[in-house]
């Protein structure tokens, strides 16, 4: 394992880039916000990485509290990793600096790798109160844990249990929303993302 690269600068932005400046690190947080991950999961999510940057991160990671690797009991008998609370804590980071990009996407490119659950964080920030929403688009179903403190707070696929509120939207919708062109209320107004269920949350979301 490599020494922690370090700015040594008595600086704590600087103190917290030390930990997360690396390139993907925080990509990684990002997939493992969604709860404990199998490394070939990770790297199928991360398209454009290396398995040798990937694990020389995850080992980074480990090292400096932010993550722990751990075997699944069997029949799964595989290697996981998930975020300790430490890295929990970046949540707010990475939701900060998806708002703060949001500007620089633009219409998608021809050669922009998509994943649907990319979306999740960005569709949260439009998201108040608690429980889960199952969230369809063309791309695929995740589904978001809306004020939740600790665990995951989405995931891939259909809610796991019976969702507080369903959304379904088209691509172009979602995207207008990620980018800050349309609130998640408005798109709901104009008839161009479905809210059903009966839930506290749905009920909100068709009122708002």
């Amino acid at each position: 394992m490599s020494p922690r690269r370090s700015y040594d600068q008595y600086c704590s932005a600087a103190r917290a880039l030390d930990l997360v400046g690396d390139r993907w690190t925080l990509l990684i947080v990002r997939e493992l916000l969604a709860g404990p991950r199998r490394y070939t999961d990770l790297h199928a999510d991360l398209p454009g990485v290396s398995t040798d940057v990937l694990a020389s991160r995850l080992k980074d990671m480990e090292r400096d509290g932010l993550t722990t690797r751990r075997r699944l009991p069997p029949p799964g008998a595989a290697y996981v990793y998930e975020l300790t609370e430490r890295g929990r804590q970046l949540l707010p980071v990475l939701q900060a600096l998806s708002a703060w990009g949001a500007p620089e996407l633009g219409e998608r490119r021809p050669t922009d790798a998509v994943r649907a659950h990319w979306f999740a964080l960005p569709l949260l920030r439009g998201l108040d109160g608690e429980g889960l929403v199952e969230v369809r688009l063309e791309e695929g179903d995740f589904h978001l844990r809306v004020g939740s403190e600790e665990g995951p707070v989405y995931g891939d696929g259909p809610a796991p249990t019976e969702a507080d509120a369903r959304m379904t939207m088209d691509a172009a919708t979602c995207e207008e929303v990620v980018r800050g062109e349309l609130t998640l209320p408005d798109a709901i107004r104009a008839g161009r993302v479905t809210v059903t269920g009966d839930g506290t949350l749905a009920k909100a979301l068709r009122e708002a």
